[in-house]
């Protein structure tokens, strides 16, 4: 067997970045957050003094997106933030690790169609 074989095998097989895997939930339905309004995120998540993001300003919606989907490490904290109806009409917009993209469009094919279908 082949050692540096081995070794890329046993890596996750999907990374939100160099060493953090990509985190998804089993079921979009789980995914009650916020789509309106000012909200404040976690210092884990963001890492600016001002957190808050008014998602009803354009664009700050899909940022916000973008951020959790990169940096989020549990399920909890996508069922905080995103929204599974949203994150469907969002999806084909989304600029995320390409680790991130096939973890949620593997498991949840709805994403690959409306991706395909924009």
């Amino acid at each position: 067997m082949d050692p540096a074989r081995s070794v890329r095998s046993s890596r996750a097989p999907y990374e939100a970045r160099p060493g953090r895997r990509a985190v998804v939930v089993p079921d979009l339905s789980e995914l009650q957050g916020p789509v309106a309004g000012v909200v404040e995120l976690p210092h884990r998540l963001f890492w600016q003094p001002d957190r808050h993001v008014d998602l009803d300003v354009p664009g700050l919606l899909a940022w916000m997106y973008e951020t959790v989907l990169t940096e989020a490490v549990h399920p909890d904290e996508l069922r905080a933030w995103l929204h599974g109806p949203t994150l469907i009409r969002l999806w084909p917009e989304l600029y995320v690790p390409r680790g991130v993209r096939r973890a949620w469009e593997e498991s949840h094919p709805v994403l690959r169609a409306r991706d395909v279908a924009a």
